[in-house]
């Protein structure tokens, strides 16, 4: 089977661009089950209820998200009755939604299993990733071998380290949140595909899909300074995996990038 997974989607050029993607590759690429980390989707901070529907009707299976999950407060009933949208399963013990689900696609009878998960390197304290994986991947092993794991995280280090321990286990595990595409895809020895951070869905004019004027001004004066989606044309990144579904090993991986208009 075929899965596709798109970065961090910024705002509402993002949700435009990635429908739009979508519309493209799931059917020419004959792409089975999709995920996005959406975490940025609603202003460009945060995901809200409208957003996340919006996306789920691109054609969007599940949605991961990260440490911005909590921008909306009305996302918090919503985690609570969609089990498509996650938050980082290694939040403490106890808060909204969950952070794992096993479904079938809208374009395939194979059961996947995707588990959201947030590093705590340069990020707020979370509970251990590593150990959350671990206990997850157990129990979803149980119901398939076709595991996706979101490893949103600030350092590459981490992120490497996840992909490693998780090797064999889970069938890929690609990182999100910095918005910055990398060029390390691969297949490690026990057959899970890695990439260490799939990039943004967002305006390609911009400092990680915020107007330039306004980060930079951040970065001069180190005043508060309020942050808006940029506009222009909307660059789409992911990466595309092939997994045996029988094995759950993964079979070949490569990364998308696509450009849409404004």
């Amino acid at each position: 089977m075929r899965l596709v997974f798109l970065g961090d989607i910024v705002g509402r050029p993002g949700r435009r661009a990635v429908a739009t993607v979508l519309r493209r590759i799931v059917p020419a690429e004959s792409i089975d089950f999709v995920v996005a980390n959406c975490e940025n989707a609603s202003g460009g901070k945060g995901i809200d209820p409208q957003s996340a529907e919006e996306l789920f009707d691109a054609g969007i299976d599940v949605l991961t998200t990260g440490n911005h999950v909590w921008q909306n407060r009305d996302i918090v009933p919503y985690l609570g009755e969609n089990e498509r949208l996650l938050r980082p399963l290694n939040f403490p013990t106890g808060v909204p939604g969950r952070g794992w689900t096993a479904r079938k696609g809208r374009r395939s009878s194979v059961t996947v299993g995707v588990v959201s998960l947030i590093g705590r390197v340069f990020m707020a304290p979370v509970d251990c990733p590593f150990a959350a994986a671990a206990a997850a991947l157990a129990e979803l092993r149980r119901e398939t071998p076709v595991i996706f794991v979101d490893m949103h995280g600030e350092a590459t280090s981490e992120k490497v380290a996840m992909g490693r321990f998780l090797d064999g286990r889970a069938s890929a595990v690609i990182g999100s949140h910095t918005h910055v595409q990398t060029a390390d895809e691969t297949i490690l020895p026990g057959g899970t595909a890695y990439l260490t951070d799939a990039g943004m869905c967002g305006p390609e004019d911009s400092i990680l899909g915020v107007r330039s004027e306004q980060v930079l001004r951040r970065f001069l004066t180190q005043m508060p300074t309020r942050f808006d989606v940029a506009a222009g044309p909307v660059i789409v990144q992911g990466v595309v995996i092939d997994v045996d579904e029988r094995s759950g090993r993964a079979t070949a991986i490569r990364r998308v990038q696509q450009r849409i208009a404004a």
